[in-house]
């Protein structure tokens, strides 16, 4: 019997590809790097912006010094407009997903958040009007771990007081956290409703056929 549903964030509940986007290649663009070369650069501080060790400002500041280029306006640039795209993400949230949680909740399902996010992230998901429903949240900046780490999941568990086989995990499958899910005794779902707005190198995950799948938040209700 599922009496919980842990969710993925990004690509699950919101799509970072609604309205403004803002990935890598348009802040070298913005500053004029070769975007492999600020890719590298950028890439190398993912591990500690995710965990905790690092905001997304020292990040992006940086970025910048290892590539020569840092200066405090630069830096506010590219942070401030990585903020306002992320605005367009969490004032874009799907009704859809604001109704599952909603219906999840009034069944009695506990509902869950499992999710690698970076500060900048953090602080929206928090201040979103999603943020309400979850009974857990476990978000990697705050807890200094990243999916697909196992403690992820059986923290969540634990404080939701239930067991990985009673939990529905749904995500898009990125950072292989479908498999982990498995792994840990869960039950996962790929969500596939965002699935064809991402682009390339920013696809998360592929269709993965080894797992059951959703192709509408709706969908959702009728696995619990």
């Amino acid at each position: 019997m599922i009496k919980a549903v842990i969710f993925d964030m990004f690509e699950t509940l919101v799509t970072l590809f609604e309205g403004r986007t803002y990935f890598s290649e348009n802040m070298a663009e913005d500053i004029g790097a070769d975007i492999t070369e600020f890719r590298k650069a950028w890439h190398r501080s993912e591990h500690d912006r995710s965990i905790g060790k690092m905001t997304m400002k020292e990040g992006i500041d940086d970025t910048l010094r290892e590539l020569g280029m840092f200066d405090e306006a630069t830096a506010d640039m590219l942070f401030n407009k990585r903020l306002a795209a992320l605005g367009d993400t969490f004032s874009a949230i799907p009704k859809a997903s604001v109704d599952l949680l909603k219906g999840l909740k009034e069944r009695g399902i506990k509902v869950g958040l499992i999710s690698n996010t970076f500060s900048d992230e953090r602080d929206l998901i928090r201040a979103s009007e999603l943020f309400p429903y979850f009974d857990a949240a476990m978000i990697s900046y705050e807890q200094g771990v990243l999916k697909p780490d196992h403690s992820m999941y059986l923290r969540i568990t634990e404080e939701l007081g239930v067991k990985p086989g009673e939990c529905l995990y749904v995500g898009d499958g990125g950072s292989k956290e479908l498999y982990a899910a498995r792994e840990v005794g869960m039950n996962p779902v790929q969500a596939l409703w965002f699935h064809e707005l991402a682009f390339e190198p920013h696809i998360p995950c592929d269709e993965l056929p080894e797992f059951p799948h959703a192709v509408k938040q709706a969908e959702i209700f009728d696995m619990i």
